[in-house]
């Protein structure tokens, strides 16, 4: 199997993507699940639309789509009540961007939202790389206090700080890096051969629609590793943290 872990459904600033066009992509490239997000605007502001898109979209596809839920944490227990609706439209993690939603990962305004992903089982996406609010090492840092709950590292760092990418890994154990963006002569190579990290604890994103699906997947698939560990990192992984909100 191969799950795809970020996807951004809706319009952007610059790019837009919906379900059909992106299962249609999904059925060319051989991706059997993807993980959908809204867009940049309704994770920023208009959360609800942006959720009820998602659910929408995922209970269409017949299983090919699990829904993220986004809030914004600055509305307070509004958040966690539009969290609580998304999960009972079929949500299953939650999608973090401290940028979009203006905060510090690190300022303790994110904490109701992570109670109630610990509560839920979800997993948590980051997205990371842009400073001074969305880095990989104050991430690692939140990751070290939450350590109940996994968290992806969106974008690992791209891509001006890949060279933090390792450490955060190393730093904290519940901490997974996302290959999108990564080269695997440079970036995906060091964190496979690192003992402290191993492809155990990657998982595939396209991060599509900012990326090229296809050269995403290019990558992984020719990156140097035995069968085992390219499932995992193609699906293995990301489908067993994922386990107890499926469940």
């Amino acid at each position: 199997m191969i799950v795809d872990a970020h996807v951004r459904l809706g319009r952007g600033r610059e790019v837009e993507l919906e379900a059909d066009r992106l299962i249609s992509a999904m059925d060319a490239l051989g991706v059997d699940v993807a993980l959908v997000a809204p867009d940049e605007r309704c994770i920023a502001y208009d959360n609800r639309t942006g959720n009820e898109h998602v659910t929408a979209a995922a209970a269409a596809s017949g299983g090919r789509l699990i829904p993220y839920a986004v809030a914004n944490p600055w509305r307070g227990r509004a958040a966690v009540d539009e969290l609580e609706r998304a999960r009972d439209a079929g949500a299953r993690a939650l999608n973090v961007d401290s940028v979009l939603q203006g905060f510090d990962l690190l300022d303790g305004l994110l904490d109701p939202l992570l109670d109630f992903a610990a509560e839920a089982g979800w997993l948590v996406y980051v997205r990371t790389g842009t400073p001074p609010s969305a880095l990989p090492l104050p991430l690692a840092s939140l990751a070290r206090r939450r350590p109940e709950t996994p968290f992806v590292m969106g974008r690992s760092g791209a891509t001006d700080f890949w060279i933090d990418a390792a450490p955060a890994l190393r730093y904290a154990p519940n901490l997974y890096g996302d290959t999108s963006y990564a080269p695997w002569d440079t970036v995906l190579t060091e964190l496979g051969r690192d003992p402290e990290i191993g492809p155990s604890r990657l998982v595939f994103s396209t991060d599509a629609p900012y990326t090229v699906p296809r050269s995403e997947l290019r990558r992984v698939l020719d990156w140097p590793l035995d069968d085992d560990a390219r499932r995992q990192v193609l699906g293995g992984t990301i489908m067993r943290l994922l386990g107890p909100s499926l469940s």
